[in-house]
């Protein structure tokens, strides 16, 4: 059993959630052309420390950014670098925070200026499959609805699921239980308690579901070198229906591209 939290820690990864969204939504305008993903990173940092909290990513477990940047081919673990942004690519921005003793985390796929179709349906159904996951976050049921839930959706319009990363448990701890597939069988896995804060994060691929770990130890790339998105949300599981903390709200308020 993995203990619910507490309305007064919700309330603390509550506001982490909210910077968190903020952060991405000042990423998101950042992401053009021309723009370094090193320079998404430096916005990112910045933004959060201003705000009093701290990038938890930054050497966690050695990683050297405050936020995972990941173009094209890679699906998660991307390290921020002097690589400039091309039309028609794709970058995840995925950010935490630590703030009064309590992480957030969230990310978004970001088209850079004009995508071409295929990737714009990409980008469209695994965010859609993410809010499929959300809709199957209530009390009662088990992270193998969730998982089905984001599975049957991405894989109706020919995606694929990667299998071996997942979503996870939030709180004092970056990474708590339960782990919170993409693919699974409904009335499986952990159940589901009010109160249990939880990641829910589809990573779609275009093409097959085979990944491969990058030398560096840390990204994960596409083994057919197909783009792969990438969008994260943090809710709290409750009777009924699931209580976001983190919203792309303050991305898409900001322009009409993403």
């Amino acid at each position: 059993m993995v203990k619910p939290k507490t309305e007064e820690e919700i309330a603390l990864l509550r506001e982490n959630a909210i910077l968190v969204s903020k952060t991405l939504a000042e990423v998101g305008k950042a992401v053009a052309p021309g723009v370094t993903t090193a320079r998404l990173n430096e916005v990112a940092e910045t933004f959060i420390r201003d705000h009093g909290a701290v990038p938890s990513f930054l050497g966690f477990e050695g990683f050297p950014a405050a936020i995972c940047a990941s173009v094209n081919d890679v699906v998660v673990h991307g390290f921020p670098s002097d690589y400039a942004l091309r039309e028609g690519d794709i970058v995840t921005a995925d950010i935490g925070t630590l703030y009064k003793g309590y992480n957030g985390d969230s990310a978004y796929t970001f088209p850079v200026g004009e995508v071409d179709p295929e990737t714009r349906k990409l980008l469209d159904v695994t965010k859609a499959s993410l809010y499929k996951g959300i809709e199957a976050a209530v009390a009662g049921n088990r992270t193998g609805d969730i998982g089905y839930a984001v599975q049957s959706y991405a894989e109706s319009f020919g995606f694929s699921v990667v299998r071996e990363l997942e979503g996870h448990g939030l709180g004092k701890e970056m990474h708590e239980e339960p782990g919170v597939p993409n693919y699974g069988r409904r009335g499986h896995g952990c159940r589901l308690v009010d109160g249990m804060v939880i990641c829910i994060e589809p990573m779609i691929n275009a093409g097959g579901r085979g990944v491969y770990l990058a030398r560096n130890g840390w990204a994960v790339h596409t083994a057919d070198h197909k783009n792969s998105a990438h969008f994260e949300l943090t809710v709290v599981v409750r009777k009924g229906r699931a209580e976001q903390l983190s919203t792309f709200d303050y991305i898409e308020k900001s322009t009409v591209n993403f």
